[in-house]
C-alpha cells in the first residue's frame, strides 16, 4: 500500500531461519548476553537498549522502542564529538523506574592534534517509559577548566518492523514508509502496513536542534568552565499532537511513571533476610515483575518476558500469578478475570480454539492481524486450561474471596468441560494436544520447542501426545473445582469432581510410572507409548499432589541426583538422556520457574532438604547474573567451584515467572500457606537454607488483617514469631 508520499519497502535482510527449520524458530546469530541489554516496559510499550543507553539494531539484535508488537524506533546513537562517548556505568533503578547511563568523553583529536583530553565532559542519559513514551533527560556537564565547544548528535530510525520480523521471520512484502514530516523540533516518522494500520513515531527535541533531518538531530554545544547543559528528547509511538512542552511532559511523566511503580507494589508483601545479596536479587525480581505488570479492566496481568514475549501469555501468567500467590494475591485475580473474558467460545482451527479453553497467546503486530502468524488470539495450549481451574482454587484458597470465584464459576465450568470433551481427544482419561492446522504449535506444553517431547531412543513422539504434567495439572483442577464446588454449596458437584481425579490418578499411576526409571514417562505418544525419558517434567507431578507418596521419594531422589541436578538447578532432561543438550531450550537447560515449581513439590511431601539444595543453587546462580536477575534460562553444564553458571544466548531478561521464582522458593523453604476461613497462617515444616539466617516477611495479608513474620533459623531449628499484628489473623507453626 502506497500513497504519494509513500517509499516501498524491500526484504530487510536475508532469510536467516533458512529452509526445514522449526516453525517460529528464534534465530542467535549473536548472544544477547555479549551486549547485556537494559530494558524498560510500561503498558504494552517496552524498550531494549545496550549499556550506553543507544539502539543499535541489526541481524539478530533485539533492540529498539517497541509498542503493540511493532518497533517504533530501530536506531537511536549518540555521538560528542563525532564519536561514541566511553561507558562509565549502566544501571537501572532499583524499581526498574529509570535507566541511568553514564558517559564521558573519550581523548579527542582534529587531525594528529589532540583537542579534548579523555574524561573532562561527562554525559548521564535518564531514560524511562510511559504512556507509549520513551522518555529521555542528556545532562552534560564540562569538568574542565575551559571553554568548550562540542557537537552533540543523535541519529535515528524506525523501520517499523513487526516483532516477528525482529525474531527472524522474513516477509515477501511490507508496507511502506511515508516521508518524513519535519520541524524545528519535531521528527514524525509514519508506515502504513498491508493490514491498512498507520504506525508513527514522533520524536520531538528540548531545545531545538541546531539542525533537524528525517535521520539526524544536531546540537552544538557551548559549555563554559564547570558548567552544565540539558537536552531533552520524546519518542512517542503515535502521531498524536503532544499537549506539553517537552520539559515539562518529561518532569509530569517521571513523576506519575514512579508515583504507579510505588502504588502497584505496596499492595505486596516485602521480603528483608539476614542476607543483603539475597534482598538485592529479591528487590530485583519484585521491581522485574511489578515492571511487567500491565493494567487490564479486570487487575494488573503479567506480561511474560522481554524482549521476545511482553504480551498476554496465558500459562505464563497463570504459573507467574501462582508464585508468587502469597506476596499478592490480587494478580491472580486479573489474571483469571482477564483469561475468563478471552476464553474460547466456538472452534476455530486457525486459532487452535475450541469452546472453553484458556488463552495461549495474543498479538497485535502487523503480521498476526494479517494472519501470517497465528497468533492474534491463539488458543494452541494444552495446559493453560487446566492452570487456569488450578488458579482459580489456590486464589479462593489464599483469600476466602467466593465472591470472585464465583462469578468465575461459568468459565471454571467451561474449563472444565472442555478437559473432558475436548482434551480427552481418544476418550481413554487422559489429556492430550494436537494442532488443527500446519501452521499451529506443534508442541503444546511448556516445552514447546519442536523436539522436545522423544522417546528414550531420541526418537521425537507423534501426537496426539499426553504430556505427563498436564495429567497432573487436570488432577489438580479437578481437586480444585471439587473445593470451590463444596463451598458453593454444589455437594453433588464436588463429589463428582473428587472421584474424577481419584480415578484420573490411578490411571495416571498405571500409565506413567516407569519402576526401573524410578520416575514417571515425560508422556505418552498418540500410540499410547510411554515417553520413557528422564525429565523434569516428573517434578510437576509433585506440584500437583497426584503422585503416591512412596512414588514421590523416588522421583525427588531421581530430580535431586547428578544426571538431573546440574549444582545450579534440575535439568529438564537429565544428561543420560538421549536428546540431552545442555546448550538447548529444552532439551537440558534449567529454567528457574520449572523449579520453582518442582520446589513446591518438594515441599508438599516433606523433602525440604532438596527443597533447601534447590534454593541455595539457583541463589548462587542469581549471584553470578547481571542485576542479580535470573533469566528465562540457562546452560545445564554441571555447577564447578569458583565459576558460575553458562547463560543461554537468546533467554529473555526480565522474564515474569524466572522473576518470581525466589518467592516461590521462599514459600517452599517455610512451608508458607494460609486459611482464610479460620484467620490463619501456616507454616508447614519450616526450613531455611545455610544462607539466611532470618526472614521477615512484612505486611503479609489475609482477611483485611496483616502479619510481619519473623522466622529465625536456630542450628536445625526454626522459631517464628509475630513483631507486628493488625487485625484478626494468627500463625500455626506445624511442625
Amino acid at each position: 500500500m502506497q500513497d504519494g508520499n509513500a517509499l516501498p519497502l524491500s526484504t530487510p535482510r536475508p532469510d536467516p531461519v533458512g529452509v526445514g527449520l522449526p516453525q517460529f524458530y528464534i534465530p542467535a546469530t549473536a548472544s544477547l548476553q555479549e551486549r547485556r541489554p537494559r530494558t524498560l516496559k510500561h503498558g504494552d510499550t517496552f524498550a531494549v537498549f545496550d549499556h550506553n543507553g543507544d539502539i543499535l539494531s541489526g541481524a539478530g539484535s533485539p533492540e529498539g522502542l517497541f509498542h503493540r508488537d511493532t518497533r517504533h524506533l530501530s536506531h537511536l546513537d549518540l555521538t560528542l564529538g563525532g564519536v561514541r562517548p566511553m561507558l562509565l556505568s549502566s544501571t537501572l533503578r532499583d524499581d526498574n523506574a529509570v535507566l541511568t547511563c553514564d558517559l564521558t568523553n573519550p581523548d579527542l583529536f582534529q587531525g594528529e592534534r589532540m583537542v579534548l583530553e579523555r574524561d573532562l565532559i561527562h554525559i548521564r542519559r535518564s531514560k524511562f517509559l510511559w504512556d507509549r513514551c520513551c522518555y529521555e533527560r542528556l545532562a552534560i556537564r564540562n569538568f574542565s577548566d575551559q571553554r568548550q565547544r562540542l557537537r552533540l548528535e543523535l541519529r535515528f530510525a524506525a523501520d517499523f518492523a513487526d516483532l516477528f520480523e525482529v525474531r527472524g521471520a522474513v516477509r515477501p512484502q511490507r508496507g511502506a514508509l511515508h516521508v518524513a514530516e519535519i520541524g524545528a523540533d519535531t521528527v514524525l516518522l509514519a508506515y502504513t502496513g498491508l493490514d491498512g494500520a498507520r504506525r508513527a513515531t514522533r520524536l520531538r527535541f528540548d531545545p531545538a536542534p541546531a539542525s533537524l533531518t528525517a535521520d539526524t538531530a544536531v546540537f552544538d554545544l557551548d559549555l563554559p568552565r564547570r558548567r552544565r547543559c540539558s537536552v531533552h528528547v520524546e519518542v512517542t509511538c503515535t502521531e498524536e499532537a503532544p499537549q506539553q512542552p517537552v520539559r515539562k511532559a518529561f518532569m509530569l511523566a517521571i513523576r506519575d511513571a514512579r508515583r504507579a511503580l510505588r502504588r502497584s507494589s505496596s499492595r505486596a508483601a516485602s521480603v528483608a533476610t539476614s542476607n543483603e545479596i539475597f534482598n538485592e536479587a529479591v528487590r530485583r525480581s519484585v521491581a522485574d515483575l511489578y515492571m511487567l505488570m500491565t493494567d487490564k479492566a479486570g487487575g494488573p496481568y503479567p506480561y511474560a518476558g522481554i524482549p521476545w514475549f511482553s504480551t498476554a501469555f496465558g500459562r505464563d501468567a497463570i504459573i507467574t500469578a501462582y508464585l508468587m500467590l502469597w506476596m499478592d494475591p490480587e494478580v491472580a485475580r486479573g489474571v483469571l478475570w482477564y483469561l475468563a473474558e478471552h476464553q474460547a467460545m466456538a472452534e476455530d482451527p486457525a486459532a487452535d480454539a475450541e469452546p472453553g479453553k484458556i488463552l495461549h497467546e495474543v498479538r497485535a503486530g502487523e503480521m498476526a492481524e494479517l494472519g501470517e502468524v497465528p497468533f492474534r488470539r491463539y488458543y494452541g495450549s494444552v495446559d493453560s486450561t487446566p492452570l487456569f481451574v488450578m488458579l482459580a482454587g489456590a486464589y479462593l484458597e489464599r483469600t476466602g474471596d467466593l465472591a470472585t470465584v464465583r462469578a468465575l464459576w461459568p468459565n471454571i465450568a467451561a474449563a472444565l468441560a472442555w478437559i473432558d470433551h475436548y482434551g480427552d481427544r481418544d476418550g481413554d482419561g487422559f489429556v492430550e494436544y494436537g494442532r488443527k492446522t500446519e501452521e499451529g504449535l506443534a508442541n503444546q506444553g511448556w516445552k514447546d520447542s519442536h523436539d522436545s517431547i522423544f522417546h528414550a531412543d531420541g526418537g521425537l513422539a507423534t501426537g496426539p501426545i499426553a504430556l505427563c504434567e498436564v495429567q497432573g495439572y487436570v488432577y489438580a483442577a479437578k481437586r480444585a473445582a471439587a473445593a470451590i464446588a463444596a463451598h458453593l454449596g454444589d455437594l453433588e458437584r464436588q463429589g463428582t469432581l473428587e472421584r474424577e481425579a481419584e480415578t484420573l490418578r490411578e490411571r495416571f499411576e498405571n500409565a506413567f510410572w516407569c519402576e526401573d526409571l524410578g520416575t514417571y514417562a515425560l508422556a505418552l505418544d498418540g500410540e499410547k507409548r510411554a515417553c520413557r525419558v528422564r525429565s523434569s517434567n516428573a517434578g510437576h507431578a509433585l506440584f500437583c499432589g497426584i503422585a503416591a507418596p512412596e512414588r514421590a521419594e523416588r522421583v525427588a531422589r531421581h530430580l535431586m541426583d547428578t544426571p538431573s541436578f546440574s549444582g545450579w538447578g534440575v535439568r529438564t532432561i537429565a544428561n543420560t538422556e538421549a536428546r540431552y543438550n545442555p546448550m538447548s531450550y529444552h532439551n537440558g537447560s534449567v529454567w528457574p520457574h520449572d523449579n520453582a515449581l518442582i520446589a513446591l513439590g518438594l515441599s508438599r511431601y516433606g523433602h525440604k532438604d532438596a527443597v533447601t539444595r534447590l534454593f541455595e543453587g539457583l541463589f548462587a546462580a542469581s549471584e553470578y547474573m547481571d542485576l542479580r536477575r535470573l533469566p528465562e534460562l540457562f546452560c545445564g553444564f554441571p555447577r564447578r567451584r569458583g565459576n558460575g553458571p553458562t547463560a543461554y544466548p537468546v533467554a529473555c531478561s526480565p522474564q515474569a515467572w524466572a522473576a518470581a521464582t525466589p518467592l516461590a522458593l521462599l514459600q517452599a523453604s517455610l512451608g508458607l500457606g494460609f486459611d482464610p476461613w479460620q484467620g490463619r497462617v501456616r507454616l508447614d515444616r519450616p526450613y531455611l537454607p545455610g544462607f539466611l539466617d532470618e526472614v521477615c516477611l512484612r505486611q503479609v495479608q489475609l482477611n483485611g488483617a496483616s502479619i510481619d513474620l519473623l522466622i529465625r533459623r536456630y542450628g536445625n531449628q526454626v522459631v517464628a514469631s509475630v513483631p507486628v499484628r493488625t487485625g484478626d489473623v494468627s500463625v500455626v507453626t506445624i511442625s
